[in-house]
Parts: C-alpha cells; structure tokens; sequence
C-alpha cells in the first residue's frame, strides 16, 4: 500500500501509528525500488544463476581473506553473520538494511538527500512479526519435521536460516539481528531483511499472495517537508554523531547540517 503524504503533523501521525512490531527502511528517492545492493550490483542482467554466481565468489573470497586484514571484530560463526559483516564493509549483499525506528529511517533518507534534485523523500514499513509468523507457517508446511515458530526461534535465527531457509533456497521473508551485532548497528536499532531464496528479489517475496495478509507500506513523502523533517529529527536528538558515534558521523552531521541551511 503507498500513501502520499504532504504536511509534518500527518507524517508523525502516520509513523507513530502503526505498533512496535514494524520495521522501517527510508530512501532518499520515492522512485528508487526495495532492492539490495546484490540486486543493484547485477542490475538488469539479474536472474538467478547470476544471483548465485555473485553472492558464491563474494562470499568465499571474503571469509578466506577475512583473516588477513581484521584485527578487531570477531570472525563469524554463520553465513548471516558473514554477509552481515560482508554490507557492513560494503560487498554488495542480499541483505536489506531496516530499522526499529521509523526516525532512524527518516534520517537516513535525509542522509542521502540532495535538496536540488527535488525528489520526493520514501520510508517502508514492515510488519515483520507477521512477516516471520508467516514464513515459519509456510516452513512447517513443507517440512514436516519443523516446529520452530517466531517466538521458539530466538536466538536461533542464523542457524535456522543456515540449515532450514538458506540450504533449500525456501521462498520465504526472513527478518534477522545477527548474532554477531556490531556497534553501529546497535546505535542504529538496525536488523536485515531478506529473501530466503538468493534467486528471488525480496519485493518479489513480499508481492507473493501468500504474504497478502502481512502489512507492508510505503509512504512516499513530499520534498517540500525536507526541512521539516531536518527539524523533527533535530528535536529528537537523531543524528549522525549519534548514530555513528565517530568522527565521520561528526562530519557527517556537519556537512548535512550546512546542506539543511543551505537549501533555504
């Protein structure tokens, strides 16, 4: 579902409405698809021999590399863990990046944001319990043998996704906080959301009738709110220096800042 929003007061609305079960994925452009930056990388020669072709050689050489060039994280213990240390180092992954917090999303549209191109701004918003609720039906549907359910999987995520979702290439949503959880993405109340068939887009899944009943939105908001937004998000403290915590969200906050003021 897309809604046009045009005035503060009815984005705020909007955002506080729906229940903390979401999870929130803002873009810079309205126009730009969910997609992730595997699917981006392959572009329109995306299929799913190319899918697997990528993520295999990016995956391998990134795991038997790893050792040469980290001194301080501690090496992953599941492919979710990898591909999540893999986007955070930027190897194109099938990994989508949400939050919990729809104004963390907020900024990181604004993060991206070029005030002359005069596009409108877009946040989504996934209900991802149902989402998860969904695709363990749909696990206990084709295995006979599977019992797990959303609640019972906790703390097993990446092993169900390595043995259950990944191995068969199951056509289902799957939402995950890896168990190796960096700092900035704590800062950022971050989590992933992905398809569990590398051969299929994520949007295609969520498209599928089979995920009708789950509640997925898109607000696409208007460029005249860019300075209200700026200015929301200022009042809540929401910055790059908080959600880096390092010199370069410093200058990050700084550089958006001047572009804020700049823009008039």
């Amino acid at each position: 579902m897309e809604e046009t929003i045009s005035t503060i007061e009815t984005l705020v609305t909007r955002l506080n409405s729906h229940r903390n079960s979401f999870v929130y994925r803002g873009h810079a452009d309205a126009e730009w698809s969910l997609e992730s930056s595997l699917e981006r990388l392959i572009g329109t020669a995306w299929n799913a021999a190319n899918a697997k072709k990528f993520e295999e050689y990016s995956y391998d050489e990134f795991r038997s590399r790893f050792h040469l060039y980290d001194s301080e994280n501690r090496t992953p213990s599941s492919k979710l863990a990898w591909l999540a240390t893999m986007q955070h180092y930027g190897v194109p992954t099938r990994l989508i990046d949400f939050t919990t917090s729809p104004y963390v999303a907020l900024y990181f549209a604004l993060e991206a944001y070029r005030p002359s191109s005069g596009a409108d701004i877009a946040v989504f918003a996934l209900d991802y319990s149902a989402a998860m609720d969904r695709s363990f039906q749909l696990l206990q549907e084709e295995l006979p043998d599977f019992a797990e359910t959303r609640l019972s999987h906790r703390n097993k995520q990446d092993v169900l996704f390595d043995s259950k979702v990944d191995p068969q290439a199951r056509d289902v949503v799957w939402v995950t906080e890896p168990t190796e959880l960096n700092k900035r993405l704590d800062r950022q109340s971050g989590c992933f959301v992905l398809s569990g068939n590398r051969g299929r887009r994520l949007a295609e899944i969520l498209a599928d009738p089979r995920y009708a009943d789950v509640e997925f939105y898109k607000y696409r908001i208007s460029a005249t709110l860019y300075r209200g937004i700026y200015d929301v998000l200022r009042k809540a403290n929401i910055n790059s220096k908080t959600l880096y915590g390092d010199l370069a969200g410093l200058g990050q906050s700084l550089r958006m800042e001047m572009q804020v003021y700049a823009s008039g």
